[in-house]
């Protein structure tokens, strides 16, 4: 079972990338999607967050938004601001912020590799934002975000991809965030050939980010074969970028949370000095290390430090330190058993830094705020392997994949 195949990607026509190119769909709200696309008729928030073109308060699900992200596409293939390649082909995509720079391939990935394990997750999903998905497919009759995956680094493929940007991009755009993104055909058969082998030899590939996108992949794919779809088409794959798994870069996902569950902050401090080794800190505390983390609670800074003999050695999923912070802390002194869908705590990208969860608490809208140290890149690739699920919220990547550059068509 091939993991992956060439596919003929649609993509920005020359000179037309840095008009089109967005943030993926789901790291912006509609108030921020409005504001980008104003002066940029070609963004393609357009066709991701179609509802910036209708009236404001329209629900992002109803399914006007799918309709005029379905015209939009069309609109923007009639313009010929969008081209689909001639031929089945591989994409090398490198990505460059502050210094930090990760290069993957862009492919088509299997449904059928997806459905037996092979390419492998580490969270669950919620129906809705499947259904989503779902419906976005079926009305662009396309994949227009990419799945994120990793592979265990194989110095046949690594050098493959680097081989190939030694030779002048035909995409090279810096984002409005700094971002810098890059981007390389492969159609040549003997290079596809070679990726093909390659990629042959590797298990396992493993979902970083796009849960929600793989698994309505999946839906859509299943839903065709039931329906009569020729095998072997467009629908049993799913567009995917995949990148060694020593180039990425996870940033800490940390919590606010709105209060003190009837604590004040002096009984609070005394309750995690039941688990945890307190320190005040004169400084925001950035968590160095595992089982380290960052208070911030009424207007000071404190490090937390869980005792040692309280973290088990064998268990990939209640090591983690997001498992750990909310078995020790949230849940006990806190109340919030399900952090899922308590409406109590909410999640803060590492990107936003210890300024964005200060500002949080200070403005009032939160109680407290809760820094960990990054989920290591090992620890995902062992959760996946035994099968497990992570914690909700347990991974931020950065730099993020842009929508637009590349998308798959499934006719």
């Amino acid at each position: 079972m091939p993991l992956i195949k060439p596919f003929t990607g649609l993509r920005p026509a020359p000179d037309r990338a840095e008009a089109v190119i967005a943030p993926p769909y789901d790291v912006i709200n509609v108030a921020e999607a409005r504001e980008l696309v104003r002066e940029r008729p070609w963004s393609f928030l357009h066709i991701s967050r179609a509802e910036v073109d209708l009236p404001e308060g329209t629900d992002p699900h109803d399914p006007s938004v799918y309709a005029r992200a379905r015209a939009n596409l069309e609109h923007m293939l009639a313009a010929g601001v969008l081209r689909r390649d001639p031929t089945p082909s591989y994409y090398v995509y490198r990505l460059t912020m502050d210094g930090h720079r990760q290069t993957g391939l862009v492919a088509a990935a299997s449904v059928a590799a997806y459905d037996s394990g092979r390419i492998k997750r580490h969270e669950f999903t919620r129906p809705a934002k499947e259904d989503d998905r779902v419906r976005q497919i079926e009305a662009l009759d396309a994949q227009t975000g990419p799945v994120f995956l990793a592979y265990r680094a194989q110095a046949a493929v690594d050098g493959l991809l680097a081989a190939t940007t030694e030779q002048p991009p035909e995409v090279d755009v810096t984002a409005a965030d700094g971002v810098r993104h890059e981007l390389w055909r492969i159609g040549e058969p003997a290079q596809v050939a070679a990726i093909d082998a390659a990629f042959a030899a590797i298990d396992a590939l493993y979902v970083a980010d796009g849960h929600h996108r793989s698994a309505a992949a999946s839906r859509v794919a299943a839903a065709r074969r039931e329906a009569g779809a020729m095998p072997g088409g467009a629908h049993e794959s799913f567009l995917a970028v995949i990148f060694p798994h020593d180039q990425l870069r996870i940033l800490d996902y940390n919590r606010v949370v709105r209060d003190l569950n009837g604590h004040t902050p002096e009984t609070l401090l005394a309750a995690i000095a039941e688990r945890f080794a307190v320190e005040p800190a004169d400084t925001p505390v950035a968590p160095t290390r595992p089982g380290e983390f960052g208070l911030y609670l009424a207007g000071h800074w404190y490090r937390l430090g869980l005792d040692p003999r309280l973290i088990p050695a064998d268990d990939p999923v209640a090591s983690l330190d997001v498992s750990l912070l909310q078995q020790h802390l949230i849940e006990p002194l806190l109340g919030i058993d399900d952090p899922r869908r308590d409406p109590r705590i909410d999640f803060v990208g590492g990107i936003r830094g210890l300024d964005g969860l200060q500002q949080r608490v200070d403005s009032g809208e939160m109680a407290l705020a809760l820094a960990l140290h990054p989920t290591p890149m090992a620890s995902l690739l062992a959760v996946a392997d035994a099968g497990a699920v992570m914690p909700p919220k347990s991974t931020w990547f950065e730099p993020k994949l842009a929508d637009g550059l590349v998308s798959h068509v499934l006719d």
